[in-house]
Parts: structure tokens; sequence; C-alpha cells
């Protein structure tokens, strides 16, 4: 009998205000975070491009958005800290959904890419400043469910885009976005500000907020790359293997034509049950760097299998994304271990760069996709891609500290 009023507390502090909204606010963040990717051939096509010219343009504009995330992950993260992480999440959303509406207005390909910029400058914030809150809120025993379950639901928005897209013209997409996230501020008015910020929010002898000192210290800087290579392998199949799912279609010689649009829906589809698994693996092995450890390990035999198996039908390409979905399915446990691997003077900054200094990589990644691929191939320069982002990742996985039931009311110096 006594287990019952527990059974009710964790239930009551899973589905606090702050975890759905942080969860709501996830989930237009990924849609239109993921919005280019789905209308980026449809968009340009309109706009008079050929073929050619959509692929690079395409992935100029994609660069732009990245470039974004990564200067706005720097500018939210230490506002987060500076201000609180309630700032951030009025700020971000405000920012990427008037970006979005101006995307549905958009004719030209240059201006499109400043749009994109401005989007992924407010699109850096959501994620970072939504984990940090959740993570100070709940529990301990409670934090690692409780952000995999932000991001579970969080990432069906790329579902949502995707189906959007399939019954409403690109601009109007772009227009539901920016409606979702001003329909969203006025849910996130009765959310408070975590008890553990607030302790140290106006001492002003604790510095808050300083990105640089990220860099300053050698031991916090090692801690600090690490948190990013972890997350590598992620944006590897996200932003290489199913954003160019059609030029992979082609080298593996499969006649239908393959949507990127709906291979990125089928992974984040599978991203999202990973994320929800992740969180229940990591309760019950007691550690966040076994669960991703054993997830990278099944991310890494299906892009094996998606390179190399000879897929030689629409369906099976689309089946094996979901499935690499599933094992990039601890990004939200990478993000929480970004969170508490630091002090809670920067914790805002690092969970809010952490992910989107991850996002920003993909500039690189595609333009070594684009320098391999005449001498390698599609398939062979997508692998030595994998190869970089899968050595780092298992090798930071590997050698970073154990944050499992992590106190987190503790500062950095």
């Amino acid at each position: 009998m006594n287990d019952i009023p527990d059974q009710k507390n964790k239930f009551q502090h899973l589905f606090s205000i702050p975890v759905i909204v942080a969860a709501l606010g996830y989930f237009v963040d990924i849609y239109d975070l993921l919005l280019f990717g789905i209308v980026r051939v449809p968009s340009l096509k309109d706009m008079g491009l050929s073929e050619n010219e959509i692929s690079t343009t395409g992935a100029s504009i994609l660069n732009w958005q990245m470039t974004g995330l990564l200067l706005g992950g720097v500018l939210w993260g230490v506002l987060g800290d500076k201000k609180g992480r309630l700032s951030v999440l009025f700020g971000s959303i405000l920012t990427y959904s008037l970006a979005n509406i101006a995307c549905g207005f958009v004719k030209d390909p240059e201006v499109y890419k400043i749009f994109r910029f401005v989007a992924g400058v407010g699109l850096a914030g959501e994620l970072g400043a939504g984990i940090t809150l959740v993570s100070e809120t709940l529990p301990k025993h409670l934090r690692a469910i409780g952000t995999s379950l932000v991001a579970g639901i969080g990432l069906l928005g790329a579902v949502f885009a995707f189906i959007t897209v399939e019954l409403f013209d690109w601009r109007t997409a772009y227009f539901i976005g920016g409606g979702l996230g001003f329909s969203l501020l006025l849910l996130r008015i009765g959310v408070f500000e975590s008890g553990v910020y607030k302790a140290v929010q106006k001492d002003a002898h604790v510095v808050k907020g300083d990105f640089f000192s990220f860099f300053t210290n050698r031991k916090r800087l090692v801690k600090y790359l690490k948190c990013i290579a972890i997350g590598l392998p992620t944006w590897f199949v996200i932003g290489i293997l199913t954003t160019f799912s059609n030029e992979f279609g082609k080298a593996l010689h499969i006649e239908e034509v393959i949507k990127p649009g709906l291979a990125i829906m089928w992974c984040y589809v599978g991203l999202s049950v990973g994320d929800l698994l992740s969180g229940v693996i990591s309760q019950q092995l007691h550690s966040r760097k076994k669960a991703v450890g054993l997830m990278m390990l099944f991310t890494l035999s299906f892009v094996l299998v998606y390179l190399f198996w000879g897929l030689n039908t629409a369906f099976s390409l689309y089946a094996i994304c979901m499935l690499m979905g599933i094992g990039i399915g601890y990004w939200a446990m990478f993000v929480t271990i970004g969170a508490e691997q630091f002090g809670t003077n920067l914790r805002a900054t690092a969970a809010t760069t952490i992910p989107n200094m991850v996002r920003g990589t993909v500039v690189g990644m595609t333009a070594l996709f684009a320098f391999f691929k005449p001498s390698l191939g599609v398939i062979y320069a997508g692998a030595a891609i994998g190869v970089i982002c899968f050595v780092l990742g298992f090798l930071a996985i590997s050698t970073i500290e154990e944050t499992h039931d992590r106190d987190l009311d503790f500062l950095e110096n």
C-alpha cells in the first residue's frame, strides 16, 4: 500500500508542467529544424532552380541554418546561465517562429539562406534550456526517464512536419510552424524557474554563463570536447545518410526515387522510440555510459547495413533509416550527460552549446562529403565520414565520467 503514494508522486513529477512544456517545445523545435530538409527539393524547385542547383544551393542553405544553430547555441547558453532558463525558452521560440513565418514568403534562395540562419539561431536554445530545466526540476532518480520523455515526445515533431508537407504546400508548412511556436508561448506563461538556478541567480560572486571558461581550464575543455564527440554519430546519420538519402539511393541502384523527407521522417520515428528506450536502459543499468555505448553499437551495425549490405528497394532503405534512428535515440541522454557534467553556473551554457556544436559539425560533414564524392563515390565518401564520427564517439563515451545519480547542486570554479 505504501507504494501507491510513491507511484502517484512519480507520475506527477514525470508529467509536471516543466516536463510537458519542454516536450511540446522540443516538438515544435524539431518540426521547424527538420522542415527545410523535408521541403528542400520542392521549395527550391518552386524558385526555378535546376536539379544540380538544388543540390548545391540546398547544401549551402542547410549550412547557413547549421551555422545559425552553432552561434545561437553560444548566445542562448550564456543567456540561460546569466538570465535564467525561462528567458531562453521564451526568446528562442519567438525568434524561430518569426523566422519560419518569413520563410513562407521567401522567393529568392539568397534571402532563404538568411531566414534559415535566423531560424537556426532561434532553434539553438530550445533543447538545451528545456533539458536543463527538467534536469534541475526532477528528482535525480527520475532525471533520465524525464529527459528521455521530453525527447521522445518532441522528436515526433519530425513526423508531424512530414505529414504537414504531404497535406499542404511548403509555404503553408512554414506558416504552421510559426503558428505552433506562438501557441507554445502561451503555454509557457505558467512555467517556473528551477530552484537550483534560483539559489545562485542573485549571488554576484558566482560567475555565470562564461562560455570561454570551457577553454581556460584543460580538464573542463577535455570534458566539453568529449561531450560533443559523443553526439557526432547522431548527426552523421541525420545530416548525411538520411538528408542525402536520394543520392545514396541512386548509388545503390534503387529504381524507385528516394524521398529525403520520408527518410528523415522514418529516422525520427526511430529516434523517438530510441529516446524513450535510452532513459529506461540507463535506469536499468544505472549508467549513462553503458546505455549510450550500447545504442552507439546498435547504430553502427545498421550504418554498415545501409552502406554495404546492397539495399535494393526503397522500403528496405526507409526501414534501415528507422533502425538507425532507434540507435541514435541516445540524443536526449547525450544532452543530459552534458548538463550533468558541469555546475549550475555553466549548466545551461553546456547543455545548449554542446548539442548545437554537434549540429554545427554538419557543415564540416557536408563539406567533406562533397570533397570525397568525386574520388571515392557516394558510398565510400559517407563511410569515410562515418569512421571519423564513430571512432571519436566511442573514444569519448568510454573515457568520460559517469553521471548517473549525480547531485546537480554544485558550481564550477
